[in-house]
């Protein structure tokens, strides 16, 4: 039973090991896509009408090939972790097997954060990608309609200016975004603090009554004493004006 489940742990870690390679390629993948996608467009400004504006058919074929490779990664990686918790749970095995609880958890968790990479890289590429086709679009049409009303004219270079102006937008709308999240986050986890603070200030409360009231006591000789000494300031001032007027 051990070999068994040694096996599946080292199937598990193979497994592992190709998709974190996998990401790495694929992450690097749709990062060259973006940038390359931006230099043809800042060339194809200058460059004949004859030069296509996105050189990407390659890499959208190495994107779909790799994709698949690591959707079948995912799923052979959970067959696995299936197959482990089967062995954890079958009658053989201790139900209280810390141990073996322990590493089927971290494999579900390792599982878990490649397949969340996965979907987000995968987001962001097909995101890029339709939004380079719409820009590269856009960018035909001003090829076409500057060839037709010649290179010098006023309006195409307005045009072709207000384009790069929206792209320029684009990018820093995405790093406002990302500013935003991060200070989101910040403050979650000093929202978190500030409540772990008072929990502990109220255990401490609970713990100590006596402490408690003592304080209570303090507060409440402090606003009696402070009625009193309000009173007599109020009499002495109104003897004081009686005294003044007669």
């Amino acid at each position: 039973c051990d070999s068994v489940y040694s096996n599946l742990r080292k199937q598990a870690r193979q497994l592992e090991n190709e998709l974190d390679l996998k990401l790495v390629s694929f992450s690097k993948l749709c990062t060259s896509y973006s940038h390359s996608s931006s230099r043809e467009g800042r060339r194809d400004r200058y460059s004949s009408d004859t030069t296509p504006l996105l050189n990407g058919s390659s890499q959208d074929r190495m994107f779909e090939t790799m994709a698949v490779e690591i959707e079948q990664l995912l799923g052979k990686l959970t067959g696995i972790n299936d197959k482990m918790a089967e062995y954890t749970n079958s009658a053989g095995v201790p139900s209280l097997n810390a141990a073996l609880m322990h590493t089927l958890q971290r494999h579900r968790d390792i599982l878990q954060d490649y397949t969340h990479e996965f979907h987000k890289t995968k987001t962001n590429f097909l995101a890029v990608r339709e939004r380079e086709n719409l820009m590269g679009s856009v960018r035909k049409d001003i090829e076409s309609y500057k060839s037709g009303c010649g290179v010098n004219n006023r309006r195409t270079e307005l045009f072709l200016k207000e384009h790069e102006h929206l792209r320029n937008s684009d990018r820093l709308v995405e790093e406002t975004i990302s500013i935003a999240m991060a200070t989101k986050e910040n403050m979650t986890s000093q929202r978190g603090m500030m409540k772990s603070i008072q929990s502990k200030m109220n255990t401490l409360a609970n713990r100590f009554p006596a402490v408690n009231s003592l304080i209570q006591r303090i507060n409440f000789r402090k606003r009696r004493d402070s009625l009193i000494l309000g009173g007599v300031i109020g009499i002495c001032t109104i003897l004081l004006l009686l005294y003044a007027f007669h």
